[in-house]
């Protein structure tokens, strides 16, 4: 069935097709009630849908929100993915998805891409890296926000500001106090734990890794133990695993004949933890019986997870629904935002 034209809603409505456009299109010039009453029943009988690409032409917005995350099977993106989309659909918008790999330089492209599509808000989510590789692909993407945000767009930043991005009315970063709970978590893990530690990070300058790094770290100061050691892999499961391998034979070779000569590893985010867990089972290894674990951010898989895992629990979701209220608010007096989280003991981390 050939789909009605405008042009043939205005002939049947008896009015010409900028008034039919203006009231089916959504445009703040509307004619009198009783037209536009008219236009809505031609449009109705001849079946006639609205072109949306026109709607948002007369309305100069196309309610469409930009999501950009690393990895969408990731389950701290997912989860902040499910905030953006209940957000966004208490607002009456849509959201499109870019992932990126991480790296800054696929982020610019999906800003510009969201840009050349005209949605009037763009929520990112993702450590930033400082790496020197990954400097001019910064600058760019500052450059393509900048620009962005100029044009009237919104920006929400979901944990690091972006790098050479100020802050603005138009762009705001929902905080992750990341340091600051890993701190507390080394200290609660210190009460009881007097082995020696061990970190499983991601990459150098790979921002969120580095604070959980730093926080860490400085909470066994706090607490008078030494500092841990780090290990650098890759930041998911599979780095995990691989640094787990390593650590399986660290343990097969050490006296573990006492509770000070136990390992204790923390995982900076929950599926490294994971990952780790895998290759200590696979080694013929048991947590917390050869070592204790913990993780950090507390995503949904650890539901299922045995022993349940020790870690940092955030608010993911809401999380993606402040940043997308911020990306969407035209309050000029919020400011940047933070969250809190807490640190959850689990089996994980008890006495084997």
């Amino acid at each position: 069935m050939t789909a009605s034209t405008l042009s043939e809603v205005a002939k049947l409505a008896g009015v010409s097709p900028a008034t039919a456009s203006r009231v089916l299109n959504g445009s703040a010039r509307t004619p009198a009630p009783e037209i536009a009453e008219r236009v809505r029943q031609a449009a109705d009988t001849l079946g006639y849908i609205a072109n949306a690409q026109a709607q948002a032409l007369a309305k100069s917005s196309t309610g469409l929100i930009g999501l950009i995350v690393h990895d969408i099977a990731d389950p701290y993106f997912s989860a902040i993915a499910q905030g953006v989309q209940a957000a966004a659909r208490q607002e009456r918008r849509m959201v499109l998805l870019a992932t990126t790999n991480g790296t800054p330089a696929e982020e610019k492209e999906a800003v510009a891409a969201f840009a050349a599509r005209r949605a009037e808000s763009i929520v990112i989510a993702g450590s930033r890296s400082t790496r020197s590789e990954d400097a001019r692909a910064n600058t760019e993407l500052a450059a393509e926000l900048d620009r962005y945000c100029r044009n009237g767009g919104r920006v929400g930043v979901v944990g690091q500001a972006i790098l050479g991005v100020a802050e603005t009315a138009n762009y705001r970063t929902i905080a992750v106090p990341n340091e600051q709970l890993a701190r507390d978590l080394a200290r609660a893990l210190a009460r009881t734990h007097k082995g020696p530690f061990v970190i499983v990070a991601g990459p150098e300058g790979l921002t969120t890794s580095d604070e959980r790094v730093m926080g860490f770290q400085r909470g066994l100061s706090d607490a008078g133990q030494p500092a841990a050691d780090v290990v650098h892999v890759a930041f998911n499961r599979n780095g995990g695993f691989d640094a787990g391998i390593e650590l399986a034979w660290r343990i097969k070779a050490s006296d573990r004949s006492g509770p000070d000569q136990q390992l204790c590893i923390f995982g900076t985010n929950d599926v490294m933890a994971i990952g780790v867990a895998a290759a200590l089972r696979d080694q013929g290894l048991r947590v917390p019986h050869d070592a204790s674990l913990a993780g950090f951010d507390d995503i949904e898989w650890l539901r299922d997870f045995r022993p349940a895992l020790s870690t940092v629990s955030l608010p993911l979701e809401e999380i993606g629904r402040l940043a997308t209220m911020a990306a969407l608010s035209n309050d000029d007096d919020g400011g940047p935002a933070a969250v809190a989280g807490s640190v959850t003991l689990r089996r994980s981390t008890s006495s084997p």
